[in-house]
């Protein structure tokens, strides 16, 4: 696996292990010559793991749409930065980049990117490996959500399984990396008639 693309929050958040937690997998990235594809910001995060990839010499691509360049948020000194029209394009693009997906604690966005490329992958536009990283556990709600959905009958049991997740940085790439992508998608498990 080559360039993973990361989803996490432009904010530290209030605990200090979330800003270890994101160095310590922005080092393993290095180490395993990954090259981490993210949403380009340069705060929060976002910016610790693009700052510590590239202080351990690593590469790391940002991809940002146009109208966050004048909001002064982009990092400068990336390996590589794509600049896309809207948040659309910037979503595809990181997805078309990724070999595989690491979500790290974050809000909103963090959510809405994981939720797109696990629907992508249930449709099988994608077949590329997503895992969260349940920092001191901080997915363990979301985590429980998705059980529930499967026990009301809102989601299979395959579209349960497609989200990895481990407490360890080296855990979840590790898994990411032997991900193996199954052929079926929510269409054929439907009982038509």
């Amino acid at each position: 696996m080559k360039n993973i693309c990361v989803f996490c929050g432009s904010s530290q958040g209030k605990l200090p292990i979330f800003k270890q937690t994101a160095i310590d997998f922005a080092k393993i990235l290095v180490q395993e010559n990954c090259t981490l594809i993210y949403g380009e910001g340069r705060l929060g995060l976002m910016g610790i793991i693009a700052d510590t990839v590239l202080e351990s010499g690593g590469n790391a691509i940002g991809v940002i749409p146009d109208f966050m360049m004048d909001k002064e948020v982009a990092h400068q000194g990336l390996t590589e930065l794509r600049i896309t029209a809207s948040m659309h394009e910037r979503k595809y693009e990181m997805a078309r980049l990724a070999d595989g997906f690491a979500v790290l604690p974050g809000g909103m966005g963090t959510l809405d990117e994981m939720a797109e490329i696990l629907t992508w992958n249930q449709l099988l536009i994608l077949k590329k490996p997503i895992g969260i990283l349940n920092v001191n556990g901080y997915y363990d709600p979301l985590l429980k959500m998705m059980d529930e959905m499967v026990n009301a009958g809102f989601l299979r049991p395959k579209g349960r399984e497609l989200l990895l997740h481990s407490t360890e940085p080296a855990g979840l790439i590790g898994k990411l990396k032997d991900y193996v992508p199954g052929n079926d998608n929510i269409w054929n498990s439907i009982k038509r008639g």
